[in-house]
């Protein structure tokens, strides 16, 4: 092995300004990688940065990295920790794209209104002769072509110089030939009777920047929300602690606590870093790193981790890693390698663009040379037209309309079925995944537990029993007793009394005294410890609920065992109807939950679900979504806890559930409102619909080209037939993308 390969290199993050598309990424991405000294570079287009890694012996330096992007046309800082609000960026962004639609909309709407009096047909709409004098439609389009569509300019120039064709190249080459040859004909007109109205084609290159704005003001509001998970996970950490220092308690900054110190949580707190239990008994909920709603019972000796909640008791822990070592900043980490390493889909337009346009440039020159040197020789107009009906013929306007359409069509009818995409990209690339992994707790569950069974013995009246359960576990702060409180209540069988004394036995259960009877409610251990006999066939009863997935606690009653009662975390009544339509649609489906191995397979069988991950870490979720794909998978990762963030984001396409975690929301590529797995079928399905509408409307778009083209070079088509015809084949693309407008989801009996 080299010394370079051993030497561990080192991270460089850059802030990149000036991309437009996925062109531009791969072309700073390529351009980095070929600076000596740079190990692997990976450029985000969504978050605007680049992520470089360099060899400390290599001969590279940041200034060299920025300069390189610098001459491939962009812009380039070194990333610090006071760099400009991501989200503040991205309404700037959005607020300029929204003025340029305006005044080129305000601009083209004159323009469009003199388009549609000019034919024969149309000719009973009342146009003012002001929209018709070509130099008012000169001062209207000039600033649509040059000052708000200049950047379609800037791409082109960048693309061409760097040895690329983009869509920029497509727009700026046909709206050029709109817009000049309209301006040819104007200078024309001059000295013409005021009556004489000339054919022009202002419209064309307006109308067709200001759609592509529509498109772009759409891209724009999509562009960077994954940066909001970062933010949304950093919101999470405790912002002071209560430390013990020279006997006293103090109250500091989270970032000024040093490994070993001692620290102090009270009820209802969050635990400020990563530590163990010195002193002190309580429940904490992870649910926010484990995504399990049951809290766990700490005591001292036990693990606690930065975030986390302390429930009812005072804990005292002593800080073992702190910073950018807890547990949660290394899921923040994961997340920002994983959204760090997608690259950014490769429009279908953009790639067929590359051959597409030197064609049509080489066929309009040809067209050129043979009508003035053969067909009609010598004349530059007769040339000069059949070369202007090739470029107009063949202006990208159904080409570049034939993504972004689909696109909007589909993601908006999504929208309506429950299903938000947060890109174009993400609703392209679903159609293509063939594994589905669920997270267990509040994806095929509730996430919040249940009454499930109550087991009386026949020597206690059911009502009064249920009473007295639902007084002792009222004074408890313990989800499993509020679930136990409100299941008895919502069954409406027994009033609950006061209690007249309540103790909490951490790790145990609860002791109270109601109506002058002593109630024990808890574990196999309490009952032992309290001396209280329970029969055989109520263990085995009890064994046979825990195998379900059940919490199941034992109640006595004057130290006779008198019931047991089970709480769980019950599937959601969609979960299995959902899962067979997934495997109806030949999808592999994988349960994986950080839950034990015996509750995990409860819930799967519960729920129709032939594989299960069990007892999975957080970081582990995304290292086995990394599994699947080096097996050649193409993954969805469905969840809805901010432990699923690393997952959603390492998977091919992230799907988080609506009545989740805004964390898990903004790290997914797509959200299911609706709250149950319905919606991923429903996604795949659009998905599927979408990518078929796409290619029906590349297919006729490039037909158009084939057929309408060598008919424009034989001069069978005049300029303004061709700017008809090319309008039709747009409006052609836009309706059929509309039919998408229409499609079902499964619930209403659609097909994929």
């Amino acid at each position: 092995m080299s010394t370079t390969t051993q030497t561990r290199l080192q991270s460089v993050d850059l802030e990149i300004g000036g991309m437009t598309c996925a062109a531009c990424a791969n072309r700073i991405e390529k351009g980095l990688n070929k600076v000596p000294g740079v190990g692997k570079a990976t450029v985000n287009l969504a978050l605007e940065t680049a992520h470089v890694e360099l060899a400390p012996e290599g001969a590279a330096t940041v200034p060299d990295l920025i300069r390189k992007v610098e001459q491939l046309g962009y812009r380039a800082a070194r990333k610090t920790e006071e760099a400009a609000d991501p989200a503040e960026r991205r309404r700037k962004d959005i607020v300029r794209h929204s003025r340029k639609l305006i005044v080129s909309a305000i601009l083209s709407l004159p323009l469009l209104w003199a388009m549609v009096g000019h034919f024969s047909f149309t000719s009973w709409i009342w146009v003012p002769e002001l929209f018709m004098n070509p130099w008012f439609q000169l001062v209207l389009a000039t600033p649509v072509q040059f000052v708000i569509g200049r950047h379609f300019y800037v791409g082109a120039y960048k693309a061409l110089r760097n040895g690329s064709a983009n869509m920029d190249v497509l727009v700026a080459l046909g709206t050029s030939a709109a817009y000049f040859y309209s301006l040819y004909l104007t200078i024309e007109s001059i000295g013409m009777p005021a009556h004489h109205r000339v054919d022009m084609y202002y419209e064309t290159s307006s109308v067709l920047i200001t759609l592509i704005l529509l498109g772009k003001l759409f891209e724009a509001m999509a562009k960077g929300r994954s940066s909001e998970a970062i933010r949304s996970l950093m919101k999470l950490q405790a912002k002071t602690a209560l430390v013990v220092r020279d006997g006293q308690e103090v109250r500091v900054p989270v970032e000024e606590v040093a490994v070993g110190d001692v620290c102090i949580v009270k009820p209802g707190e969050k635990v400020p870093v990563d530590g163990e239990v010195v002193d002190g008994q309580s429940a904490v909920d992870e649910s926010m790193l484990t995504g399990e709603s049951l809290p766990v019972d700490k005591r001292a000796g036990d693990a606690v981790y930065g975030a986390t909640v302390n429930k009812n008791g005072m804990l005292k822990i002593r800080a073992t890693r702190i910073g950018k070592e807890t547990a949660l900043s290394q899921i923040i980490r994961v997340v920002e390698q994983a959204q760090g390493s997608k690259a950014p889909i490769q429009r279908v337009a953009d790639r067929i663009s590359g051959i597409f346009v030197p064609i049509v440039v080489g066929i309009a020159i040809a067209t050129f040379l043979v009508w003035f040197f053969a067909v009609d020789s010598g004349s530059f107009s007769s040339a000069l037209e059949a070369a202007i009906a090739v470029l107009v013929i063949a202006c990208p306007c159904a080409l570049g309309l034939a993504t972004p359409t689909s696109i909007m069509a589909g993601s908006g009818r999504s929208a309506e079925l429950g299903v938000l995409f947060k890109g174009g990209e993400h609703l392209e690339a679903t159609h293509a995944v063939d594994t589905i992994v669920l997270d267990k707790t509040g994806t095929v569950t509730k996430g919040t537990p249940e009454l499930t069974d109550v087991i009386a013995e026949e020597a206690w009246p059911r009502e009064r029993l249920l009473g007295w359960i639902g007084a002792a576990e009222r004074r408890s702060e313990h989800p499993l007793a509020e679930a136990i409180v409100r299941g008895i209540r919502e069954g409406g069988e027994a009033a609950i009394p006061e209690a007249d004394s309540f103790e909490a036995i951490p790790g145990h259960g609860v002791s109270a005294e109601v109506e002058g009877h002593r109630l024990l409610i808890g574990t196999r251990k309490l009952m032992r410890e309290s001396g209280v006999n329970v029969r055989q066939e109520a263990l085995d009863a009890m064994s046979r609920l825990e195998e379900e997935g059940k919490t199941v606690m034992l109640v006595a009653v004057d130290e006779v065992y008198a019931a047991s009662v089970a709480v769980a975390d019950t599937i959601k009544e969609t979960s299995r109807q959902a899962v067979e339509t997934l495997k109806g649609l030949g999808l592999r489906v994988v349960m994986m939950t950080g839950d034990n191995e015996r509750t995990a397979k409860a819930i799967a069988r519960q729920a129709g679900i032939d594989e299960v991950l069990a007892e999975v870490l957080p970081e582990g979720k995304a290292a086995e979504v990394r599994k699947l794909q080096d097996a050649g998978r193409k993954v969805a990762m469905v969840g809805d806890g901010i432990n699923d963030a690393p997952a959603l984001a390492t998977a091919d396409i992230g799907m988080a559930i609506g009545t989740g975690t805004d964390v898990a929301m903004e790290a997914a590529d797509v959200t299911l409102m609706r709250g149950d797995l319905n919606g991923i079928a429903d996604a795949i399905a659009m998905s599927k619909k979408t990518m078929r509408n796409i290619r029906q409307n590349l297919f006729w778009a490039l037909a158009y080209n084939v057929v309408g083209i060598p008919i424009a070079a034989s001069g069978l088509l005049a300029p303004w037939l061709a700017g008809a015809a090319m309008a039709l084949s747009s409006v052609s693309v836009v309706l059929n993308a509309l039919r998408l407008q229409r499609a079902r989801g499964f619930s209403q009996g659609g097909r994929a």
